[in-house]
């Protein structure tokens, strides 16, 4: 595994999107892997579906534990390490939940002791089958499941924060502490945002061996401030500084392990240089581990009922030509990389500080501590954010400011804290 900040792409197989798990064509994911390796990246993030590895809650299918082997094997041949995702779970607008919690058999994945117990044994099998490999880089609980336990989802499964400490723990518990792979988890931004969401910060920031975090600014960002909006582009680094609030280890590494350019509030145009700068901004914190983008390939037009947007997120398009946005990424990889070499970014001497009981909507877009920060940072200060009253904060880490420099201010009790 490489030292340094981590630039790699979340694996989207070109032609048939995720279905390619049901009979993965293994010379087009070979083509696809060596055309990601090609532009230097050093990670992918694979995403198998949860109804092929688990149709029934006590079958655990070897073939495809087999298939997720082989994906990663190919992966280490084109010199890329990979990360495994277990519970997929939601994709790009689709579910996709195993029969066994639907329908007839509903039931609940976040407190059903019976369906607890199964995902953590997927989650041991899936890491028992890759983790002798030399490029398993580790494993991602699932992506964004966090949408399915509260609205806006359709048909949630209500859970509590206190439930959802023991989901976390059961699954995470089920990969051994040995150090073969990170152990982690992968929230949607309700986790920041969205209050009453069951998730929470505190989750996200202290659960697993790191913090991920999931970047969109169609999240309301792009369209209350443009998309190319310091606010959008800045959305991921404020996101990793946020984390870091609710985290107790101040040296957390952070690891943004989805962005993308959403042609639905962006520009194609303006995309490669949102790349460029989203990243450069996300990479100016002390605790980036690094970016996952979202995504490799873009989903062929000949697949029906996606939104339009899915179309067009990939680096490369679905027959494999390479995009101006991936040449762009991997600039914007090098760059950093260069830089880092040079010396990674110091720490931040300034702070906003989250008030007490603040809601989440104060956290989120337009909300008064996402706006006192997006100004500091207009200002040209490199603001933290910290937790009033919070002993194990960020802020005890925080060097002296130099002379000129505002410390540790309030957002909403002191908004002229910064000279605005």
């Amino acid at each position: 595994m490489s030292l340094g900040p981590r630039f790699g792409v979340n694996y989207v197989p070109s032609g048939d999107w995720f279905y390619e798990w049901l009979a993965p064509r293994w010379d087009a994911v070979r083509r696809d892997l060596d055309a990601i390796a090609g532009l230097g990246l050093d990670h992918v993030r694979v995403l198998p579906l949860w109804p092929v590895l688990q149709p029934n809650r006590t079958l655990i299918r070897q073939r495809a534990l087999d298939d997720v082997r082989r994906v990663v094997e190919l992966a280490g041949e084109a010199g890329l390490d990979a990360s495994v995702d277990a519970l997929q779970g939601h994709l790009s607008s689709f579910d996709f939940l195993p029969s066994w919690l639907s329908s007839w058999h509903r039931g609940n994945m976040f407190t059903d002791g019976p369906a607890i117990e199964a995902q953590a044994a997927l989650v041991a099998a899936l890491h028992t089958a890759v983790a002798d490999l030399p490029n398993y880089l580790g494993l991602t609980l699932g992506n964004e499941v966090n949408q399915f336990s509260s609205a806006p989802h359709p048909t949630p499964m209500p859970t509590t924060p206190s439930l959802v400490n023991v989901w976390l723990d059961t699954l995470l518990d089920a990969v051994p502490a040995d150090g073969r792979g990170l152990r982690v988890h992968a929230e949607y931004d309700a986790v920041w945002y969205q209050d009453g969401h069951p998730f929470l910060p505190e989750h996200a920031s202290r659960w697993g061996d790191l913090t991920t975090i999931h970047s969109w600014i169609f999240n309301g960002t792009a369209q209350h401030y443009g998309a190319m909006s310091p606010q959008s582009v800045r959305h991921a680094e404020y996101l990793i500084e946020l984390s870091r609030a609710y985290a107790v280890d101040p040296a957390r590494p952070v690891w943004l392990q989805e962005i993308g350019a959403p042609l639905s509030v962006l520009d194609e145009a303006d995309a490669p240089e949102f790349c460029r700068r989203a990243v450069l901004a996300a990479a100016d914190s002390d605790a980036f581990w690094g970016v996952t983008w979202w995504c490799s390939h873009d989903v062929r037009r000949g697949l029906s009922d996606f939104p339009d947007l899915e179309h067009s997120l990939g680096l490369f398009g679905a027959d494999g030509a390479l995009k101006p946005i991936g040449a762009a990424f991997a600039e914007v990889a090098a760059e950093v990389r260069t830089r880092w070499q040079t010396a990674a970014p110091a720490p931040r001497t300034s702070a906003v500080e989250i008030p007490a009981n603040s809601l989440r909507a104060a956290l989120a877009p337009g909300g008064a501590v996402f706006t006192a920060w997006m100004d500091a940072a207009a200002a040209g200060f490199r603001p933290a954010l910290t937790r009033q009253g919070q002993p194990h904060g960020y802020a005890d880490t925080l060097p002296p400011a130099p002379a000129g420099v505002p410390g540790v201010y309030s957002a909403v009790s002191d908004p002229d804290a910064f000279d605005l």
